[in-house]
């Protein structure tokens, strides 16, 4: 067989290259040597570069124990509740060298609420050589002190308020103000005030900014009648720049008319307000107060500043109400609410077994009164009133529409055997007094607040706008009792459940969707 040494040889059209290849110093591993980073490969690089070495391990975060605030240095203070976004986000500001690396993801780790550490699991990236980007994650410790806050400062130091808001109201019982104080604490505009005192004829509400009691002031004019007067004081002053320091004061004088008052009008104001008879009764007071007249169930609105044109007190109030008990009652006209006109025949607790006197009215309680219940009223029959508005009303031709007896209101004998309820109310915390109260008035003030409560659980428009809480202590014993009456207390003293709210969701313990 010849050879033919002359002849070509086929060669590839695309010659083969194959990859520069040098080993890792650190493990001797084959690696690209176009690609690697220092000579090093992928999990060596992992193992001796540390991204991480410019950023904090540990620190420390400053809380004020009083108002629950996180400073946020420089010298804000911010609301930042446990494992939040807000808290996050302050924890992470307060990292040195965290700036120069993206934050992949930033988590809570759990501790235990009284060791006051707080602690964060944080994955990074950066790039560690020329094309290289590395990722890591490491835990941050923050320790928790805690340091008062400017404003907690200035409450716990005397003189140093900048506004005050002056509530008043001149009537002889406080439950205006219990009022008006669930409604403070539903919406929560107290929490700027620095001090709450009460006083003898009502509340004195004390800021550290003007703004902030202007704000107040607004809240009061949206929920209840009152009249607003300003004051401010001069307190200091430079010369040389003219710039000055004042003290304000804010008055707010409720109208003098509350619930279940007995009204005389003066008779052109009657006329002005939708022709109502001129004594009416107050069932409800908002923005403006909201008369009755039981004789034909007319109603009116009488405004604040209508009102405080020519102000007048009440005829008679709460504690002018004697006690009656139904004999007959029998619907006479249609239901307008909660209120259903009806002639009732009811007779003076106090005369029964004496006499056997009876008077016929007319009552806008037809929807639950019932033959043997017990109703407080106005007794107006042979009772001297020293008003000029009623006696102008005697002289006139409407005198024979005045009535011998104006019912109020029903009274409920269950709540005096079980005084266990399965609500309760939040109270605000205000300033008490170096001397103890005298005994007539704290058994006053306990007086008005079970009222008080009595009222709401017969009334349901009046605990709309309120927040009413389960009492957990109370619901056992309350199971109890209802076993042993047997159904005896009355159906409207019940507050449904579902009404009620769970203190702990309430404080925002609950879990976020």
């Amino acid at each position: 067989m010849s050879m033919d040494l002359d002849a070509s040889v086929p060669l590839p059209a695309v010659r083969e290259t194959t990859m520069a290849t040098i080993l890792c110093y650190n493990c001797g591993a084959a690696i690209d040597g176009t690609m690697a980073a220092g000579a090093l490969c992928s999990d060596c690089l992992k193992l001796t570069v540390d991204i991480t070495e410019g950023i904090e391990r540990d620190s420390v975060l400053f809380m004020c124990r009083d108002c629950d605030r996180w400073l946020s240095p420089p010298a804000s203070w911010v609301v930042a509740p446990p494992e939040s976004r807000e808290l996050l986000a302050l924890c992470l500001r307060r990292l040195r060298g965290l700036n120069k690396s993206r934050i992949i993801d930033a988590s809570f780790i759990w501790t235990e609420p009284h060791s006051r550490r707080v602690k964060l699991k944080i994955t990074v990236q950066q790039e560690a050589f020329q094309g290289t980007i590395l990722q890591q994650t490491f835990d941050v410790e923050f320790v928790q002190q805690y340091k008062q806050c400017p404003d907690c400062q200035k409450s716990y130091t005397h003189n140093t308020w900048r506004a005050v808001v002056q509530v008043r109201q001149k009537v002889p019982h406080k439950r205006t103000f219990l009022y008006l104080e669930q409604l403070i604490l539903k919406q929560g505009v107290h929490k700027e005030t620095i001090n709450i005192k009460e006083v003898a004829s009502g509340i004195d509400f004390y800021f550290s900014a003007r703004n902030h009691a202007e704000k107040f002031v607004d809240f009061l004019q949206s929920v209840a009648p009152i009249r607003m007067k300003r004051a401010q004081e001069l307190i200091s002053m430079d010369v040389h720049t003219s710039t000055k320091s004042y003290k304000f004061t804010f008055s707010c004088e409720l109208v003098p008319i509350c619930k279940d008052d007995l009204v005389a009008l003066p008779i052109k104001l009657a006329k002005q307000i939708g022709n109502i008879s001129p004594l009416t009764l107050c069932y409800r007071v908002g923005t403006a107060v909201n008369l009755l007249d039981p004789n034909t169930m007319q109603t009116a609105d009488l405004s604040t500043p209508i009102y405080w044109r020519t102000p007048f007190a009440p005829l008679a109030d709460v504690q002018d109400l004697v006690e009656f008990i139904v004999m007959d009652i029998e619907p006479i006209g249609p239901q307008k609410g909660r209120f259903l006109f009806a002639e009732a025949t009811v007779a003076r607790a106090s005369d029964l077994g004496v006499n056997d006197q009876t008077y016929l009215v007319r009552t806008h309680l037809g929807a639950i009164l019932h033959p043997g219940d017990s109703v407080k009223g106005y007794h107006l029959s042979g009772t001297q009133f020293n008003n000029d508005n009623f006696e102008a009303l005697q002289e006139s031709k409407q005198s024979g529409t005045i009535p011998d007896v104006v019912l109020v209101k029903k009274v409920y004998p269950a709540r005096r055997k079980n005084k266990n309820r399965n609500w309760k109310l939040k109270r605000m915390g205000r300033e008490e007094s170096e001397m103890k109260p005298r005994k007539q008035d704290a058994d006053r003030e306990a007086i008005d607040y079970e009222q008080f409560l009595q009222d709401l659980e017969a009334d349901p428009e009046l605990r709309d706008g309120l927040k009413m809480y389960k009492n957990e202590d109370a619901l056992q014993p309350a199971a109890t009792s209802e076993m042993e009456t047997d159904g005896e207390e009355d159906e409207g003293l019940t507050i449904p459940m579902e009404q009620l709210i769970d203190e702990m969701e309430d404080m925002g313990m609950e879990d976020e969707e």
